[in-house]
């Protein structure tokens, strides 16, 4: 059986050696991030959005980074609950969340 998602999220939970110039996603706090993304989808019941962990996105001096398909939003995303909950209203069918956005 194949599964069709709405939409489909990548938070990446790249993890790099401390020295690293360019740091790393999982340094961060992307894993629980990722995990409280995760569990409010499925609270909200949004069985058509799939929220997976990847590895690196290549934007580490930006991240916590995510991309959310199939529209390509990239985000730097939020370690609070109130900017999660503005994610999660996007992936529930909203806007972007706009204070989020990862800039060019």
């Amino acid at each position: 059986m194949t599964h069709q998602f709405r939409m489909h999220v990548f938070v990446c939970t790249n993890e790099r050696p401390p020295e690293n110039p360019r740091g790393c996603c999982a340094g961060k706090n992307s894993l629980d991030i990722l995990t409280r993304l995760k569990r409010a989808a499925r609270a909200e019941g949004l069985e058509d959005v799939r929220v997976n962990k990847a590895g690196c996105l290549d934007n580490c001096e930006r991240g916590p980074s995510c991309v959310v398909y199939p529209e390509g939003t990239w985000y730097t995303l939020p370690n609070d609950d109130d900017g999660l909950r503005a994610v999660l209203e996007h992936l529930k069918g909203g806007e972007p969340a706009s204070d989020y956005l990862m800039g060019d």
